[in-house]
């Protein structure tokens, strides 16, 4: 999320030729240029793999209000581009015979259970890779989302209480816990960290020397994140920097690394030849290349506006940590990966022996996507359109309808409206199977208002403004964090049954998985009856 000079002394394949920066001229540069002053961002990097050439670009600053520029050595995060990593270490224990595919992951890891006693049973290590659980799109994200204080075993435990959205291997569902799940996989077959496992088995083999697998481990070199946040809908007006990094280090095997536009080219590399590096050396086989880019699960295929149908795949599926598809009748192996912050792209175009890394420290994907097919359709010598405009319309559009929605939820609100119990009666403790607790209390320093607190999230607190009916909304003293209603069910007898919670935002990421709590009281806090 991405101008370059690779070690001297490692060679690729054939031996790799040294990195020319900026080689593609100024027409990619005065697109890209275009490109971010369109959408506002700060900052890009981009890598582009074409056989044994390497060319790197970067423009733009690390952080706004800074002079610092963005180089080859800069750090973005990479996001769910991390998957790929994972998949990989799993790849190179299968090929130690430690591991293999269709392994039960339950025989693996004793103690790991799902909510549904068959997928408990049967889950395998493909199973973890592919998105096909049962669970819903991100469920089960608020445990690590934002920062937490779980652990990673802890995580896995709690996934038992995760209810699925579908049943198991029965359609396609993005997760992000499966891959935490896979990080232990990797602890328990090898005895070394996550961490520890990429860093000694991937990283230095590959002489990537800047990349950082920990989160919370703070550098020079790094980006600041940034994101327009400063209205209710996120992505509409002026960007700003984040403060607060939303997530932790439990959260490293679905998407911790940070990498710079030098690593980014050495592992498109590795790639590109299925595995090896170097002279005559292997990261992983033949046979393990070829089960990464094979595809597992059907992606359905969504519509798309017409500004961008041209984009739009014939095909998709899931493989392990990648996806693969095709881009105007040529296959591709692909993936996005973003954080609160920062997106990223990565794309293989077999057939070419080319690929390309696109990273960005904000979280505008227009950039992205327009760099993106705009690189794809250079590559391919296709005709290529104005993606910049035609993503900027497909984003304007998106975000005034997200707009028009809240505004129609707000004029709806009638006025002089009051909730149906006295303030005192929503105080408590209330549990969550998998999330945990969530604290309501009155706050004497704000005139006796309602304040929540995420008990396992320590950022995660604020207050609560009245709306209408049995409904709250939050205001959390984070910004980056995405608001949300909060409502109260109450019972025949007058007493709070449960609490549940939607985003606000139409546009809420999917990681704010609010629809997939349900709060009770917990015994001892009662609340009181409301009043006829």
């Amino acid at each position: 999320m991405t101008v370059v000079f690779l070690t001297a002394s490692l060679c690729w394949g054939a031996c790799l030729a040294a990195p020319v920066p900026s080689s593609q001229g100024p027409g990619l540069d005065a697109y890209a240029h275009r490109a971010m002053q369109t959408f506002d961002t700060p900052g890009m990097a981009v890598v582009i793999v074409r056989g044994d050439q390497v060319t790197t670009h970067a423009w733009g600053v690390r952080r706004l209000g800074d002079p610092a520029a963005v180089d080859e050595h800069t750090l973005f995060p990479i996001g769910s581009n991390t998957k790929a990593f994972t998949a990989a270490a799993l790849a190179m224990l299968v090929d130690e015979g430690k591991l293999h595919w269709n392994d039960r992951v339950v025989d693996k890891l004793p103690g790991f259970r799902m909510y549904d006693a068959y997928a408990s049973s049967e889950m395998t290590v493909v199973d973890l890779l592919v998105h096909r659980s049962g669970l819903g799109l991100g469920e089960g994200d608020l445990m690590m989302f934002p920062t937490t204080d779980r652990t990673r075993a802890e995580l896995v435990h709690d996934i038992r209480y995760l209810k699925p959205a579908h049943s198991f291997r029965s359609g396609y569902d993005y997760d992000n816990v499966l891959y935490i799940v896979a990080g232990q996989l990797v602890e328990a077959v090898s005895g070394q960290r996550w961490e520890d496992f990429v860093q000694q088995h991937i990283l230095d083999p590959l002489q990537m020397h800047d990349t950082q697998t920990s989160i919370d481990k703070r550098t020079r070199d790094q980006v600041a994140l940034h994101a327009k946040n400063t209205t209710e809908v996120r992505g509409v007006g002026k960007q700003a920097v984040l403060t607060t990094v939303m997530t932790g280090d439990v959260f490293a095997p679905a998407g911790a690394l940070r990498v710079s536009a030098v690593d980014v080219g050495q592992w498109l590399k590795l790639q590109l030849d299925r595995g090896r590096f170097g002279k005559d050396q292997r990261l992983f086989s033949a046979a393990s290349a070829t089960m990464l880019w094979t595809p597992q699960t059907l992606i359905p295929i969504a519509p798309v506006p017409a500004e961008i149908a041209l984009a739009k795949p014939a095909f998709d599926a899931y493989a392990l940590g990648l996806e693969v598809q095709d881009y105007r009748g040529h296959k591709i192996i692909t993936h996005l990966g973003g954080v609160l912050g920062g997106v990223s792209a990565v794309v293989v175009v077999p057939d070419k022996h080319a690929a390309f890394a696109i990273m960005l420290n904000s979280e505008d994907v227009g950039t992205l996507f327009a760099m993106r097919e705009h690189l794809l359709d250079s590559l391919l010598d296709l005709p290529s359109p104005d993606w910049i405009a035609s993503y900027r319309k497909v984003f304007d559009d998106i975000n005034a309808n997200a707009e028009a929605t809240l505004q129609a939820r707000q004029q709806a609100v009638p006025a002089g409206r009051a909730p149906p119990l006295p303030l005192s009666g929503y105080v408590g403790v209330y549990r969550d199977p998998w999330y945990g607790t969530a604290t309501i209390r009155q706050d004497p320093k704000h005139g006796g208002a309602l304040d929540i607190r995420f008990d396992r999230s320590p950022g995660m607190h604020g207050t609560l403004e009245y709306v209408r009916y049995d409904t709250f909304r939050t205001h959390w003293a984070m910004p980056d964090i995405e608001d949300a209603y909060v409502t109260f069910a109450l019972g025949p007898d007058g007493h709070i049954e449960h609490m549940t919670m939607k985003a606000v935002s139409p546009l809420a990421d999917f990681s704010w998985d609010y629809q997939d709590l349900h709060f009770v009281p917990v015994a001892g806090h009662d609340q009181p009856v409301r009043q006829p």
